[in-house]
């Protein structure tokens, strides 16, 4: 990742909260924290290994209950259907179905999140997820693609997460976008996200790599930091 550095600052800069400009109290930290090139260089490696992924470097402790947690993320060549490309393309029993909230197990097993519909429209994207509590923002340093944002989740269901290592606390997820804008997203370009606001991929012709900073309150665990580079 070319000029890491400078796009980490750059991102944190836009991100943090303001609580972190305020003078050092009794119990916050007292240090800063360095994440090396050569440590994102290994997540980005680990990453570009799977399809999908999305994991924190690590969770800083940045006083007063706040955290930063810095996201590696590589995310390959895909493209979301809507709920009328998908009944059409033959998966149109299975996804359908999930797309009005799944069968009744499923159903009894999740707690649903969002405004639920019997029968979204033909143009709702697969994939909607919101967090309750992180803001998250993104800064495109490889590849780019198509991001639809905004709108409302339908038919989606509460997910937890995990608050240690996982990039997210509680959130809504699962089920449909309606209603979503879409935005095209290249090297250099910013997204920032606030605590439940729709976001996801729509389109990614090759590939797309990018640091994405979540500041959060009491959501995750200060100090975790990825098993890649745990032991150094």
């Amino acid at each position: 990742m070319k000029n890491t550095a400078l796009k980490v600052l750059l991102a944190a800069a836009a991100l943090i909260p303001l609580a972190v400009y305020a003078q050092p109290r009794p119990g916050n930290p007292t240090t800063a924290t360095v994440i090396t090139k050569a440590e994102i260089d290994k997540i980005s490696a680990t990453e570009q290994n799977q399809t999908t992924r999305d994991e924190n470097a690590m969770v800083v402790d940045i006083g007063d209950g706040w955290s930063m947690e810095l996201g590696i993320v590589h995310r390959s060549k895909q493209r979301v259907l809507t709920v009328g490309e998908a009944a059409q393309a033959g998966r149109g029993r299975d996804n359908a179905q999930a797309a009005r909230g799944g069968n009744a197990q499923a159903a009894a097993q999740t707690t649903p999140c969002g405004e639920q519909m019997a029968n979204p429209p033909a143009d709702a994207l697969q994939g909607a997820i919101t967090h309750d509590n992180q803001t998250e923002g993104y800064y495109i340093v490889s590849g780019g693609g198509t991001a639809f944002i905004d709108g409302k989740v339908v038919n989606g269901r509460r997910s937890t997460n995990n608050p240690d290592g996982g990039p997210n606390g509680p959130g809504c997820g699962g089920g449909v976008a309606v209603g979503s804008r879409k935005v095209e997203l290249k090297v250099g370009d910013v997204l920032i996200v606030p605590p439940g606001v729709i976001h996801g991929w729509f389109d990614i012709p090759d590939h797309v790599d990018y640091l994405s900073f979540r500041p959060s309150h009491g959501v995750m665990k200060n100090g975790w930091v990825n098993p890649t580079i745990a032991s150094k």
